[in-house]
């Protein structure tokens, strides 16, 4: 049944649950995915039975990110606080290591399925205001497969009263078909990076990239160690920035449009053993890490008022 939103099996004597939730599964001609009901995220996308992302198994929780949406801030947070509107607000710190707030608040939560096509659907969610973010926050992904590929269209509405501080990412992991990303060609079309402290946060210096971290002309990933924040994107006629990733067959392209501003790119170095540079997470970011205090990207939406990015997955 291709296409139709699956429920999953209650948790019972004779079933396990399956830890991502609900599986919504589309498919448009060679093309495949897997949108979950945890975090709303993408498990799956493949075309003509070959992968795309370096995913996980319908039997596994989602691993160092993979496929999540990163909202209402991406990447780290410096001790979890930040001032809004006058106030001081804390987050609950997530990342013990580094003693930050990581990946916003709504990668774990329960989405549920607003629409759902062959090959399309809508994973909706409302983050209600709590200590870490006392804001009403209405979120919609819409996911849609076409000749091209995958297209992720994300929909922000404030629906509270106040304005509210907003940044989004995404943390697809691209494979490029090889064990390991050393030998995949890479492109990425970043004029500079941003340099961070010792608890991942950024300094606030922009630095051209240069030698090991300049990636505007494709060349193979080698041993080079990412886990790195670029932003100055080249984009082409069409308002897009294009990352590719190629291996030994046809190119993985992540395009994402101009709401998405800065992009993180990780080759998995700090990973369990066994998912270590196994593919690259490629991810559209709106603002830098710690945008919350350094308004690097930071988006202020109004009452009743939309943020609408694109971002999406295609092969050459």
């Amino acid at each position: 049944m291709a296409g139709m939103a699956q429920p999953v099996p209650p948790c019972d004597s004779g079933a396990m649950s399956v830890p991502s939730g609900r599986q919504v599964l589309l498919r448009h001609g060679p093309w495949a995915a897997t949108v979950v009901e945890v975090g709303g995220g993408l498990r799956i996308l493949s075309r003509a039975g070959v992968a795309l992302l370096d995913g996980y198994a319908a039997e596994e929780m989602a691993s160092g990110g993979r496929g999540q949406p990163l909202i209402p801030w991406p990447n780290r947070m410096a001790g979890g606080a930040y001032e809004f509107g006058g106030r001081r607000i804390q987050a609950p710190v997530s990342e013990p290591s580094t003693g930050g707030a990581i990946h916003g608040l709504v990668r774990w939560s329960n989405w549920r399925v607003a629409a759902s096509e062959p090959a399309s659907c809508a994973m909706a969610l409302r983050l209600h205001p709590q200590p870490a973010y006392p804001f009403t926050l209405d979120l919609r992904i819409d996911y849609a497969l076409g000749d091209d590929g995958l297209t992720v269209t994300l929909t922000a509405e404030n629906a509270g009263a106040e304005p509210l501080p907003f940044g989004a990412g995404f943390h697809p992991y691209l494979t490029a078909g090889t064990a390991v990303v050393d030998d995949a060609v890479l492109s990425v079309p970043a004029a500079t990076w941003l340099p961070t402290d010792g608890r991942a946060i950024p300094t606030g210096e922009r630095r051209a990239v240069e030698g090991r971290l300049d990636f505007r002309v494709a060349r193979p990933v080698g041993d080079t160690v990412l886990d790195h924040c670029f932003t100055d994107l080249a984009r082409d006629s069409d308002g897009l920035a294009r990352v590719t990733l190629e291996g030994p067959g046809s190119p993985v392209i992540l395009w994402m449009d101009e709401a998405f501003g800065h992009l993180m790119v990780f080759t998995g170095d700090t990973l369990p053993a066994g998912h270590r540079r196994r593919g690259v997470a490629v991810e559209p970011m709106t603002c830098a890490a710690d945008a919350f205090n350094s308004g690097d990207g930071l988006r202020v939406i109004a009452p009743r008022q939309q943020f609408v990015g694109r971002w999406g997955v295609g092969a050459g």
